[in-house]
């Protein structure tokens, strides 16, 4: 035999760790000898389309190669929807809407504009003399914001104007009060909606809670008010004519001192006249505070008397009849509120709204026709009826039903 037949074979004797060791090292110098292998060629790009923008990661770490330059970050189309307009523009706007507002057949555009200023925010302590001008200016009438065309673009205006009360004074904030009851609360009562016309009514009388009692001084004020409205024209006359003679300075003036010894002799009387001046000044203030106090008491007496007349006018209207004779006995309730004349007002509509709730019940209207609602019906059947004790026995009992709904 030439060869031998173990002759690439381990010996007996050698154990595992030894096998392993000797194929490790017949691995790595096959791996030495062979040559590294080149890195494939990059793919082809189209020159048309474009590169991806980078993540969030890759915007971190970017990527530099010493081929090309790393691609700029994606760019993005925005739009500016809001213009930072300075206070003098602001203002010039204010104006030119409340030139325009007093306008009813521009009412609706100039009203979207000033909505727009207070939602902007430009509606602070400088520029609220001027919007409260717009809002002045939109009250001119006071009974144009319950017209149908006008209703809902007044209602929107006052309700956003209540988001820049906090840059009113105290006189602006009783007026725009004043005018919130004409135009959000009066304006609700016109509504299709149950829920929108309860809560209004709930609201009414909420304000009508919070007046004070009327006293003389009230009924007085009210009566010279009434005066001075009839009177009109022939009074604003009249008082021209006194202003301008009170402009008119003296002839017979005194002569200054023509020596100037007025300055060489102490004046002791300086500091009593100082003290009369503030004295005068804090008395002229307190009066007015008073004026105003009584001015806001009369609006606003006046403005819940007519969304009490509004309401009374949609009586017709059979889901509106609970709600109304709820609303008009409050207000008869606490009437005392209320000055001479408005206490006339009310008697008259707590009357009238006795009277329908009386024909009602008899089955009539003012038209003459049906008019009860699905309670009274019931009330009216069920009050005759014959009802069985029995549960199988049907209208054969003489049991009135005396209990239940009357």
């Amino acid at each position: 035999m030439g060869g031998d037949l173990f002759q690439d074979l381990p010996p007996p004797s050698a154990s595992q760790t030894q096998l392993q060791e000797l194929q490790s090292s017949t691995t790595v110098k096959e791996h030495s000898s062979n040559p590294p292998l080149a890195p494939p060629p990059p793919a082809l790009k189209s020159a048309l389309k474009r590169p991806k923008p980078p993540s969030s990661g890759e915007e971190s770490k970017p990527q530099v190669s010493a081929s090309a330059p790393a691609p700029g970050p994606g760019k993005r189309l925005r739009f500016k929807t809001t213009t930072d307009a300075s206070e003098t523009q602001v203002i010039e706007a204010m104006q030119k809407i409340a030139s325009h507002i007093k306008n009813s057949s521009k009412f609706s555009k100039a009203s979207k504009l000033a909505v727009q200023l207070i939602q902007a925010g430009s509606v602070n302590p400088a520029t609220s003399d001027h919007f409260f001008a717009i809002l002045e200016g939109a009250m001119s009438s006071p009974t144009t914001c319950n017209e149908a065309s006008l209703r809902a673009d007044y209602r929107a205006l006052f309700s956003a104007a209540q988001d820049a009360v906090e840059c009113l004074n105290k006189k602006q904030k009783n007026l725009l009060t004043i005018w919130t009851i004409r135009a959000v609360m009066a304006n609700d009562l016109f509504t299709d909606d149950s829920f929108v016309f309860s809560k209004a009514s709930g609201r009414i009388k909420e304000a009508i809670s919070s007046l004070p009692v009327a006293t003389k001084d009230d009924d007085e004020e009210e009566a010279a008010s009434l005066k001075e409205t009839e009177v009109g024209k022939a009074q604003g006359e009249s008082h021209r004519d006194n202003t301008s003679a009170s402009s008119i300075p003296e002839a017979k003036a005194e002569e200054p001192d023509p020596f100037g010894l007025d300055a060489l002799i102490p004046s002791t009387s300086k500091k009593d006249d100082t003290a009369k001046g503030k004295r005068e000044l804090v008395a002229k203030n307190k009066k007015s505070e008073e004026d105003e106090a009584r001015k806001f008491l009369r609006g606003q007496r006046e403005a819940l008397i007519s969304c009490l007349e509004i309401a009374a006018r949609r009586y017709k209207t059979p889901w509106c009849q609970t709600v109304i004779d709820i609303l008009v006995k409050h207000a008869s309730d606490n009437i005392s509120r209320f000055t001479s004349r408005q206490r006339d007002a009310i008697d008259k509509l707590w009357a009238s709204n006795r009277e329908q709730q009386i024909r009602r019940k008899q089955g009539k209207s003012v038209s003459g026709k049906l008019d009860v609602n699905g309670f009274e019906w019931l009330q009216e059947k069920y009050a005759n009826e014959k009802i069985s004790i029995r549960h199988s026995v049907s209208g054969g009992g003489e049991r009135r039903c005396e209990q239940w709904l009357g």
